[in-house]
């Protein structure tokens, strides 16, 4: 029987209030018993990008864990577990067979295939600042829709911590308009589509980011109930602090070490402190400065930074003070390498150098990035003058200052550095290595400093299979580069968050500090 186009609208056009009709009284009944449960957060600075392969960095990282997925992630316990992977196994020596989640959909409403993790590793191939990480994997093959193996160039002791890094992206949104452009304006840097927890609905960068909750979320045996996130960066300590006791937002980080002890007696706050591997250092510009070539002037500088005083008087004791790069937990760790603060014995070096007068340097850190970063810088400045080293020190909001670190804009630049892989090779790889465009290596090495010994030493270490006989590599690797003083270590920082009573942050924090905001529950009050 046939059917006027006409008598075949009007009834649809019927039917269509119809269900209208049901699903306003639906939505209003559930209005009724339900309210949505919104999360406001204060960071030190938001992502400087959407895209999640600009840019190696805490904070595009956070952002991943909330709009993508890895393929497997870290646990509290320092074990990994499946995410958009559920399983997998070796193969060969060099293959390992990933399988993965079905019914998972980009926030597109494309479905997640094995052929995009494949483009996401290989556009992770050709990243500036992940290509070191993944220049180990020779190829990526898609054995079907579901199944995907991954093939090293040689064994990989790292393999599974590499995958963390993996957060799969929408190959049919990004594909053909995928170009990393760092600190740029490309389309994968204004527009997202992935399989996490959240949508990004509203960004102004600098300013605030708003993010609702994927309805179809993948992750149904995850308790979090957060509905919407407002994130508002807040650089100030003390504002950030501010808002947080006054009710204004729920949820910061960092806090101030010097308002720790405050904070803790606060009514109705939480707070929660974790030791870290992450590092910070200083790299001194050996191309740029040739009184940096000299190895007494390093060590002399290295003397010369009281990191024990640092740690106590600015970070009130939530850090470590190092004399090395490996924290204790990483293989690559050497227990009688500590600081060795020596005033004398710095001046003596300068003295031997043929700079007993000194010299002027330029000196970069960023004002938001670290923990009391600016402050620590000016310490530093002030403690190189006492070897007669006039510092001209300038601090910069962390979007503008890394630029000027990856164009090595001053002769000393401050760095901090959490290992990707939770593994002592990884700090070598991106701030040690001899720099090399093609593989990614020393890709955050800003003092220009080059041991090929070192490099072949990153490369026996990320082949070799035996835990002990990578430490020993990994430990030599460390010892040559206190012999060197080619950097400056300064100390292990605490992660220090800060809650209201009623968000459960305690299950949700890491070490690494990529909270799992999609686990988070919050009591209503």
């Amino acid at each position: 029987m046939l059917i006027s186009a006409l008598h075949y609208l009007k009834l649809n056009h019927c039917r269509f209030f119809a269900r209208a009709f049901l699903l306003s009284i639906t939505t209003l009944l559930t209005c009724q018993t339900a309210s949505a449960v919104t999360l406001k957060m204060a960071f030190d600075a938001d992502p400087v990008s959407l895209d999640p392969h600009e840019q190696l960095s805490e904070g595009t990282l956070q952002f991943s864990h909330m709009v993508f997925d890895p393929l497997v992630r870290w646990k509290q316990n320092g074990q990994i577990e499946p995410r958009l992977a559920t399983h997998w196994k070796q193969i060969t020596p060099t293959t390992t067979r990933f399988f993965l989640r079905k019914n998972v959909h980009f926030q597109t409403g494309n479905v997640f295939t094995a052929e995009d993790v494949a483009y996401t590793i290989r556009r992770l191939k050709r990243s500036p600042d992940f290509r070191a990480m993944f220049d180990a994997i020779r190829s990526v093959v898609v054995i079907n829709k579901y199944t995907v193996d991954i093939r090293s160039t040689n064994t990989n002791p790292l393999l599974l911590n590499i995958m963390t890094y993996v957060f799969p992206m929408d190959k049919v949104f990004y594909q053909g308009r995928d170009e990393i452009i760092k600190f740029g304006n490309s389309f994968a840097s204004q527009r997202v589509s992935g399989t996490g927890p959240f949508i990004v609905q509203e960004r102004e960068p600098g300013v605030r980011m708003v993010l609702t909750r994927n309805k179809d979320y993948w992750d149904t045996k995850s308790k979090g109930n957060v509905d919407k996130i407002i994130l508002t960066p807040i650089k100030t300590d003390s504002t950030r602090l501010a808002a947080l006791l006054s009710g204004d937002v729920d949820f910061i980080f960092p806090v101030s070490p010097i308002d720790i002890e405050r904070t803790k007696n606060s009514k109705g706050i939480k707070i929660i402190t974790l030791p870290t591997g992450r590092i910070l250092l200083l790299h001194l510009n050996e191309k740029r400065r040739s009184e940096f070539r000299d190895v007494r002037v390093r060590r002399a500088i290295n003397l010369a930074i009281n990191q024990q005083l640092i740690v106590e008087k600015i970070l009130r004791g939530y850090a470590i003070p190092a004399g090395q790069l490996s924290a204790s937990k990483f293989l690559g760790h050497v227990d009688s390498i500590k600081p060795e603060y020596n005033l004398p014995k710095a001046l003596e070096l300068m003295k031997q150098a043929g700079y007993e007068k000194g010299f002027r340097v330029s000196m970069m850190a960023p004002n938001n990035r670290y923990m009391n970063d600016d402050k620590v810088a000016q310490a530093i400045a002030a403690m190189l003058g006492r070897i007669h080293i006039t510092v001209d020190l300038k601090t910069l909001p962390k979007a503008q200052y890394f630029q000027q670190y990856d164009e090595r804009a001053a002769d000393i630049m401050m760095l901090g550095w959490q290992s990707d892989t939770e593994d002592s090779n990884n700090l070598f790889e991106f701030i040690i290595a001899c720099q090399d465009a093609k593989s990614g290596l020393g890709a955050y090495n800003a003092s220009e400093y080059c041991a090929p010994s070192i490099n072949e030493d990153i490369k026996l270490a990320n082949r070799e299979m035996n835990p002990e006989k990578r430490a020993r590599i990994m430990q030599q690797v460390e010892i040559k580069l206190h012999n060197d003083a080619a950097i400056v270590p300064l100390y292990w920082q605490y992660n220090t968050w800060a809650a209201k009573n009623n968000l459960h942050i305690e299950s949700i924090v890491n070490d690494q500090n990529y909270p799992f905001l999609g686990d988070l529950v919050i009591d209503e009050k």
